[in-house]
């Protein structure tokens, strides 16, 4: 798209299905590498990746003709099938429906990369429903508590 010009930034957060732990350390950073690939893949940009056992947070720079919708549909297809190719789970892995996406200016880009690179400490803290929350408050995203992403069972 010629003299089209953008600055998109996304932070978007999903979670394993029915919050199962089965985003194992051994193969956790392999993991963001995937999502990273996927994310430039599409042309966009990659800029953090990074999650718990139960969750992943992706910030990037979102191409104007790409709809978040696709990007996170394709994310967690993606990676979820290399998941599952590399045998890397007990029982068939699966991301939970729904997700959550957040954009930021650049003056809060630091900021975000920082918090993402800090989940292992953070849920030290705070559980992913609380984190989650307060992020849908923070940005004043109206929610029911029947579909925030459901606990483990």
């Amino acid at each position: 798209m010629p003299n089209t010009y953008t600055q998109i930034y996304v932070q978007t957060v999903f979670a394993v299905k029915y919050r199962d732990a089965k985003l194992h350390s051994d193969w956790r950073k392999k993991l963001y590498g995937v999502i990273g690939n996927i994310v430039n893949q599409e042309g966009c940009q990659i800029i953090a990746v990074n999650g718990v056992h139960d969750h992943i947070h992706c910030f990037f720079i979102l191409k104007p003709d790409v709809s978040i919708s696709k990007i996170v549909q394709l994310i967690k297809g993606k990676s979820s099938k290399w998941i599952n190719d590399e045998g890397l789970t007990h029982s068939k892995f699966a991301w939970q429906g729904g997700f959550g996406a957040f954009t930021y200016g650049q003056s809060q880009v630091n900021d975000v990369v920082k918090y993402i690179q800090n989940q292992e400490l953070h849920h030290k803290k705070k559980t992913f429903r609380e984190e989650y929350i307060k992020l849908l408050q923070k940005f004043k995203v109206e929610y029911d508590n029947a579909y925030i992403f459901i606990e483990p069972v």
